[in-house]
């Protein structure tokens, strides 16, 4: 049975595969290979970070950013300066994850140069103008575009400043604190702590969270085809954009009649309030990982921080890829270099979009008020040919 799926998805594959692009090198000091992106090191002014993505979509849905140094636009002698990471996994398109990647940071950079200030507020206001900017756009291009209205993206932000840990999550990706304490530090033993809350219907409390808002929709969250979500058509319940499960007046002709609900709703469905959690950096806290969902299907907490903690910094978020790509064979019974020969699209029905971010803390750099250059990197990562398209695929949705 494996060798017939194996002759069928090679059929549907074009003579340039996804296995015959190797190790290109972009701009931003990243290689790929395949469909698989990757940032061994780079430096920011706290320590150092890996990256990694790989594609399993037919358009590569995630997006991914970090930016240290200045975290204000203003010019002021003391602006506040840091680490800004994020992970934007999109769901429906790639539209609402790349609007995020170009307008997110920019909004917080403001706010931070009114207030002077990072903070939780910051953050959370730099999410509201984010989404509002969203809507908007599916606004003016609603009577042409309607489908726009039908495309989110779950987002995840970390900021590191003036020696706090700031952990923003709209949606189910996650960021996880590896620490280690004195009192294991001699058997080596590393501890994983998860600083994000997550907004996804498979969550016992998250279904009550939601019945408790919508008590006039007994239908608010349904289960189908054994997965819980919200009105039987999403999973995540906080998202930047969705906005047709969020203002009603999208929720009509001209979308598609199949997003279009039988009930008409007063308040959003769906929230993009993230939810924050702000922690004061200690010496035994040694490294966040954030990583879209696509990663956690296939690894626990503890499995990744002990992964990154028990070998070598360069390449860390590509071993993490790379990990849980080969459990997603494993699962299929197949061996993770047959995986690796299927083309975008199709590999969908086996994996999701993966985004990697590992970021580590030089304590002396934490604690200091030393500046260092500033680092820039944003994007999807995987740039793949048109022609290497599968012809018989479809995009897949998170």
């Amino acid at each position: 049975m494996l060798s017939a799926l194996m002759n069928f998805l090679n059929a549907c594959l074009w003579p340039t595969r996804s296995d015959h692009h190797h190790h290109h090198q972009d701009g931003d000091g990243g290689r790929q290979d395949g469909l698989l992106w990757y940032r061994d090191s780079g430096h920011h002014v706290f320590g150092d970070f890996s990256m990694a993505v790989v594609q399993a979509n037919n358009l590569l849905e995630d997006q991914r950013q970090l930016e240290s140094g200045s975290l204000s636009s203003s010019s002021s002698s003391a602006p506040p300066y840091g680490t800004f990471l994020g992970v934007y996994d999109g769901h429906g398109g790639p539209e609402t994850s790349r609007f995020i990647n170009h307008h997110l940071f920019l909004h917080l950079k403001r706010f931070a140069a009114e207030q002077e200030c990072m903070s939780a507020d910051v953050i959370k206001k730099a999410f509201q103008a984010t989404e509002e900017g969203f809507l908007s756009l599916v606004s003016n291009r609603f009577q042409t575009t309607p489908q726009l209205a039908t495309v989110g993206s779950c987002c995840l932000v970390c900021v590191i400043s003036d020696g706090t840990l700031y952990v923003a999550n709209a949606g189910d990706s996650r960021a996880v604190l590896g620490q280690l304490f004195k009192s294991t530090a001699a058997a080596g033993d590393v501890h994983a702590t998860q600083l994000s809350a997550e907004h996804n219907a498979s969550i016992e409390s998250v279904r009550r969270e939601l019945q408790a808002l919508h008590p006039d929709h007994p239908d608010i969250v349904l289960l189908k085809h054994n997965v819980w979500r919200v009105k039987g058509i999403i999973q995540v319940s906080r998202s930047i954009g969705d906005v047709y499960l969020k203002r009603s007046e999208f929720n009509r002709e001209p979308l598609y009649a199949k997003f279009r609900l039988r009930a008409p709703f007063s308040r959003p469905l769906l929230s993009a309030e993230p939810s924050i959690t702000v922690h004061t950096l200690q010496p035994h806290d040694l490294f966040i990982i954030c990583a879209s969902d696509g990663l956690w299907e296939h690894m626990s907490n503890q499995e990744a921080v002990e992964i990154v903690h028990t070998h070598p910094r360069n390449g860390i978020a590509k071993r993490l890829v790379k990990m849980a790509l080969k459990e997603a064979a494993k699962k299929r019974e197949m061996r993770y270099s047959d995986l690796k020969k299927i083309d975008r699209g199709v590999r969908r029905h086996f994996h999701d979009d993966i985004t990697v971010i590992v970021v580590f803390f030089d304590t002396s750099l934490v604690v200091s008020r030393a500046r260092g250059p500033a680092v820039s990197v944003r994007g999807a990562g995987v740039n793949l040919p048109h022609n290497s398209l599968a012809p018989c695929t479809t995009a897949g949705a998170s």
